[in-house]
């Protein structure tokens, strides 16, 4: 397995092997077994759903994977490795719900918390010497900035962790780069639907993925059966959705960069996501309630194209007014560029 491709990975990876096995892992719906075996009770044993995905995740990751009931326990799962009063590092523009929960913990005297510029590398490299957690995002949510991991992984003396949502284990592989955990909303890209909540921690060794796995345990943030299951088919059709949903991305880009009514276009050059810039607040507001095709959504990641204009959301005030996050869908082209471009004028 260890030489197969990603591609090859996202479909073959966490499936049951053996005369009369299904293809796919069920959905075990089971909060406790009998009892004589290793698992007894599923909040602290799992069930074979889970483990099907932290297979498949931990194998296109290259780590042990640990699957929570959404994103943002990912990161509640990281921070009660902390002791209290330890420094912690997060990007000025990253996901808003990230920088919430950290400063609910600086407020409450549970962490300190610097916010660092993303394309600062020298900043976040002396602040990695003396921080006892680096809260990396690459590309970042909603201004899709490219952080230097390898460079700030690798001078940093406390744990360095990349939120890999964007990219998915398919565009890039934090642990390779120097990072200790990744992790994932697969709420958005990995389940790819729209129908589902669920996180996902992978780290390169074994006793920091017992710490994310007893931490699980401890705050009862366990994914649910359904919710894993969809997850994992979800995965299975990543790359092909991934690969499509890119293309069509780069095309619309281009064309946005063209468009006099657009004053900045943010694209790291690959992957599905787009943020464009129009002159205010109200301007984005009205291109966005012009559109026909594209929805006004929060989140992202599906096979539905959705925009955004992130600076509404508290945690977000200080992105640009007049930023719309676009998360492009698995839609026609044309179709696409034809709704931009009408509500655009």
């Amino acid at each position: 397995m260890n030489d197969w491709s990603p591609r090859t990975l996202a479909v073959a990876a966490g499936r049951p092997e053996g005369p009369g096995e299904p293809l796919n892992v069920p959905i075990v719906a089971a909060s406790t077994f009998d009892a004589g075996a290793d698992r007894a009770y599923s909040r602290e044993n799992g069930t074979p759903t889970w483990e099907a995905l932290e297979t498949a995740i931990g194998a296109l990751e290259g780590g042990h994977a640990t699957a929570f009931a959404s994103g943002i326990a990912t990161l509640s799962a990281v921070a009660d490795m902390l002791a209290v009063g330890a420094k912690v590092c997060v990007p000025t523009y990253s996901y808003a719900g990230s920088r919430g929960l950290l400063a609910h913990a600086q407020r409450t005297g549970r962490l300190v918390v610097t916010e660092i510029a993303p394309d600062d590398t020298d900043a976040w490299v002396v602040a990695g010497r003396g921080a006892d957690l680096l809260w990396l995002e690459s590309p970042t949510n909603p201004t899709l900035d490219v952080i230097d991991i390898e460079t700030i992984a690798a001078a940093a003396n406390g744990l360095v962790a990349v939120d890999n949502t964007f990219a998915t284990p398919l565009g890039q592989r934090p642990l390779e780069l120097g990072a200790d955990i990744v992790v994932h909303s697969a709420t958005k890209l990995i389940g790819g639907h729209s129908d589902l909540l669920l996180g996902l921690t992978i780290a390169a060794d074994e006793a920091i993925a017992k710490d994310l796995r007893d931490a699980r345990t401890r705050m009862g943030a366990t994914p649910g059966a359904l919710e894993a299951w969809l997850a994992l088919r979800g995965l299975r059709t990543l790359p092909v959705r991934l690969a499509e949903q890119t293309r069509t991305a780069a095309l619309l880009a281009a064309r946005l960069v063209d468009h006099p009514a657009i004053t900045r276009v943010r694209y790291p050059g690959s992957g599905m996501m787009i943020a464009f810039e129009l002159p205010d607040a109200e301007t984005a507001d009205k291109v966005i309630g012009s559109l026909r095709l594209i929805r006004a959504a929060t989140s992202l990641g599906g096979v539905e194209s959705l925009v955004e204009r992130r600076a509404w959301l508290a945690g977000d005030a200080h992105v640009p007014a007049g930023l719309v996050r676009f998360s492009v869908g698995l839609e026609d082209p044309e179709d696409l560029w034809t709704d931009l471009a009408s509500a655009l004028g």
